[in-house]
């Protein structure tokens, strides 16, 4: 029998296109555990379910999702009951009610990956029910978990102060340290015009992530084109708001790339955006994997003046603070960075610099030493 901790980690999302749970995963193998991981994908086309020590579910959303749900919860508890971990992973609001049960039954150690305020989220604004629900989910099972994992130190000041925790533990969304990969050729492989400078979005693809914001603007960029990756509930949405506003010739989907395509797509980008807006806490305190993962790319960017992404910006000094709300601003940016070669050179540089102090290996640290104790 193998003498190694065990560990499960669950996720509503496939860990192929989630950076988190794949670096997640990844340190814990290294680190001499015997790690499982329990997924759900609804969103993949084609998509295959997988079994063994990545299982996938796949799910099927139909119009009153009540069979998304009865799926959802099945697996899950069928796969907690049968493991036999010592550590539980709950990656989600979604997963902590079912793994705090089940370790509790078990006696197994329970770390809540609160990854967002998932009570205080933009998609639940208008959808008050819903909103409740899961702020009561959070309220009766946040104090059962071991420890609760945040994503910056904004988030860990208000969840500290909401649910009078004292066992958080900051684990930034971070990428794993690399030099910057041969890039690959976006403009031959889209027929891009040589000239043209590609702006780049990467992640969920979901209102209030400021790819509308980019739209409106791109008439006034003819040098530019914006790259637009990964999917999601509003993909539909944009595709055809970029023919209704005849962007066809500068607007390019590339879908979802698993964590190895990514960072060669990154790389190939002349600038990154991460223009949330201001539409509910979850996003005010938004710190982005996407920003890091421009960075590591040596990829300057340019984001909105959200208080946790200012301050890395401009402590770095690796691109643009600029209001989502001032088109002419986010513009004149986008210019300056395509003209000034001198400027533009100095924040890849930056970039390069960041990249060795922002990176996953000095970040999960912390966290491990937490689980070997």
């Amino acid at each position: 029998m193998s003498s190694k901790q065990k560990v499960l980690i669950t996720f509503l999302g496939n860990i192929n296109y989630d950076t988190r749970c794949k670096n997640l995963y990844d340190s814990l193998l290294v680190n001499d555990f015997e790690v499982s991981f329990l997924g759900f994908d609804w969103l993949t086309k084609d998509f295959k379910e997988t079994h063994g020590e990545v299982s996938i579910y796949k799910l099927k959303k139909g119009f009153l999702s009540l069979s998304f749900y009865l799926k959802f919860i099945w697996h899950l508890k069928l796969n907690l009951i049968k493991s036999n971990a010592g550590i539980f992973f709950a990656e989600d609001i979604y997963t902590l009610p079912f793994v705090v049960i089940l370790a509790n039954l078990k006696r197994a150690k329970v770390f809540y990956d609160s990854r967002e305020l998932f009570g205080h989220l933009a998609g639940l604004k208008d959808k008050k029910l819903k909103q409740i629900f899961w702020r009561l989910i959070e309220k009766l099972f946040i104090n059962k978990a071991d420890y609760v994992i945040v994503t910056g130190e904004m988030d860990e000041k208000f969840i500290k102060e909401k649910f009078n925790l004292t066992n958080t533990i900051v684990l930034r969304n971070l990428p794993r340290y690399y030099k910057s990969p041969m890039h690959i050729d976006l403009h031959s492989n889209l027929q891009i015009d040589k000239n043209k400078k590609i702006i780049l979005y990467q992640g969920i693809i979901l209102k209030g992530r400021g790819i509308e914001l980019i739209y409106k603007i791109l008439k006034e960029l003819p040098e530019h084109v914006f790259v637009i990756v990964g999917g999601g509930d509003f993909e539909k949405y944009y595709k055809e708001l970029a023919v209704k506003m005849d962007l066809v010739d500068q607007v390019y989907f590339l879908g979802k790339l698993t964590q190895e395509e990514l960072p060669k797509v990154t790389a190939a980008a002349h600038v990154g955006t991460a223009l949330i807006e201001n539409l509910s806490l979850s996003y005010y305190y938004a710190l982005p994997n996407k920003l890091f993962e421009y960075i590591m790319a040596e990829v300057p960017v340019f984001v909105s003046d959200l208080p946790q992404m200012k301050e890395i910006v401009e402590k770095y000094e690796v691109g643009f603070v600029v209001n989502p709300d001032n088109a002419d601003e986010i513009v004149s940016t986008l210019k300056n960075l395509s003209t000034d070669s001198d400027l533009y050179d100095k924040l890849k540089q930056n970039c390069t610099k960041a990249s060795e102090e922002l990176n996953w290996e000095k970040e999960v640290v912390t966290l491990l030493n937490t689980i070997k104790t």
